[in-house]
């Protein structure tokens, strides 16, 4: 099941802003790129909901059969911690090539992990 769709980041220059002016964490499998409202051009004074994309490149797999299993399962873990997350925040989630290894709850401990470090969970 996919994200609902007020919480997809589509475009490719949404994807490009992130990616320039966002803040950097990482971890063992995964990157995150976040941009907090207050960074953001044009924001109505009632921020939208937040906006999450998915990115996996072919380095990680060539079988898209694999990369796509790993895109459900971080989606799958994503809309666990959707509630959770402030309205308005733009966030790029990168899938290294050692996420390959990794099951649904190492991709929700490292999410839920990489947002607080981000101060997207638990922040201001």
């Amino acid at each position: 099941m996919a994200l609902p769709k007020t919480n997809r980041l589509k475009r490719r220059r949404d994807f490009n802003t992130v990616y320039q002016r966002g803040i950097r964490r990482n971890s063992a499998n995964l990157a995150l790129r976040a941009l907090p409202p207050s960074r953001q051009k044009g924001l109505q004074s009632p921020p939208p909901p937040s906006q999450i994309g998915i990115s996996i490149s072919k380095k990680v797999s060539k079988h898209a059969v694999v990369r796509n299993r790993i895109k459900r399962q971080i989606r799958a873990a994503l809309r666990q911690l959707l509630f959770r997350l402030p309205d308005g925040w733009k966030v790029v989630i990168v899938v290294r090539s050692e996420a390959t290894q990794c099951d649904y709850s190492q991709f929700l401990q490292e999410l839920e992990q990489l947002l607080v470090e981000a101060e997207v969970l638990n922040g201001n």
